[in-house]
């Protein structure tokens, strides 16, 4: 391996960087249209988060380390994982504790954090945001342009600015807001591999 390190020093380097907990630039905190995902997902899955008596809007995805360029994932740590409670309690901003967990095992590893305190922090990430009401009036599923939803975004948080969120589609749906933060929280420029702007309108599904 050693051999092989040194014929292809840039990526043995990269590598080795993307996988150390503790070592990444910025966060980059996802929110998930929860009706949206139950439309073209959670309801076939038979989610808990999609059903009647929840009413969730923007759910928070994730809190992700994120390189200038590149993301670390699945990183070695020797940081204990959560415990159920830990990941149940985090079923009201997340919509499952499933979620919790794949998150911590995907990303809170690579914060250098532990478990109790990647959560807080996202929680505390979640908070920082104003999620716009004006969305959660709609009544019927329409197709809308992502700069709309950006715009409810920007005009709900006044510190927020364009170049720090982008607003993502999938399967032409609109899928998340992802919004850039430093390591204290405060809102900061994307990294240009981070924008992933919807290139069309798409459905927004009303929350039920």
């Amino acid at each position: 391996m050693r051999w092989l390190c040194l014929t292809l020093l840039v990526l043995c380097a990269t590598e080795t960087k993307a996988q150390t907990s503790g070592q990444f630039d910025y966060y980059v905190m996802a929110l998930s249209w929860s009706p949206n995902w139950c439309a073209t997902e959670g309801d076939a899955r038979g989610a808990a988060q999609c059903a009647p008596q929840h009413d969730h809007g923007w759910i928070l995805h994730g809190l992700w380390p994120q390189f200038e360029r590149g993301y670390p994932q699945y990183c070695q740590t020797a940081n204990r994982p959560p415990s159920r409670a830990m990941t149940r309690d985090m079923a009201d901003i997340m919509g499952s504790a499933g979620l919790a967990w794949h998150q911590w095992k995907k990303h809170g590893n690579c914060t250098g954090l532990d478990a109790a305190s990647y959560y807080s922090l996202s929680r505390a990430a979640y908070a920082t945001v104003q999620r716009p009401d004006l969305l959660r009036e709609l009544t019927k599923t329409v197709r809308i342009a992502p700069e709309v939803i950006e715009q409810t975004f920007l005009e709900a948080n006044a510190r927020l600015e364009a170049e720090q969120i982008t607003i993502t589609c999938k399967a032409g749906h609109i899928q998340e807001a992802r919004i850039c933060l430093t390591k204290d929280l405060t809102f900061r420029t994307c990294g240009q591999d981070v924008f992933r702007d919807c290139a069309k309108p798409a459905l927004f599904t009303p929350i039920r």
